[in-house]
């Protein structure tokens, strides 16, 4: 009898112990995996990132420094990934995988194409940057809750809580 109770039980928190996990893996992580595609010119272009919240917090200033190198993302680095050579913000930029870092401030912020991939986000070199360009920040129209990338036909636009960035691509 006490065999056959134990097996039950056993049993019992098996099961219970799995729904558990089931349940936590249906729930959306801090920052989920998210992918933006899109072609420009007919050169295709990736983006993937991890997608942070504004959670209540003050997101320019607080979480993201401004004037300071940011991973542009949570998680591993932003990886931006043109299908051939393109021009951007009137630069030349080679095809290829490159992280993406932003300095964000008031008005204009620098976008930085970096060939280092696969890293940690916080581990920018700035030896590997391939380029950098300036382009102008504004307040958004609307209030985005998580970082959004989405690639437009005339270049890649970024959003979070208030703000938004565009990079011109050709």
């Amino acid at each position: 009898m006490k065999k056959t109770s134990l097996l039950k039980t056993g049993i019992l928190s098996a099961f219970l112990s799995l729904f558990a996990i089931a349940a936590m893996a249906q729930e959306e992580k801090p920052s989920p995996a998210r992918t933006a595609e899109g072609t420009i010119n007919s050169t295709q272009v990736t983006i993937k990132y991890s997608s942070p919240a504004v959670k209540g917090r003050t997101i320019w200033g607080e979480v993201v420094p401004m004037g300071k190198v940011w991973r542009a993302g949570a998680n591993e680095a932003t990886i931006v990934e043109f299908g051939s050579d393109v021009s951007v913000q009137g630069q030349a930029l080679p095809a290829g995988k490159y992280s993406l870092f932003i300095i964000p401030d008031a008005g204009e912020s620098t976008f930085i194409f970096n060939k280092q991939t696969g890293q940690w986000g916080t581990q920018y070199d700035q030896s590997q940057d391939q380029l950098r360009v300036k382009v102008a920040s504004q307040e958004s129209s609307s209030f985005e809750e998580r970082l959004v990338y989405e690639v437009k036909s005339s270049g890649i636009e970024v959003r979070w809580a208030e703000a938004k960035a565009m990079v011109r691509v050709e």
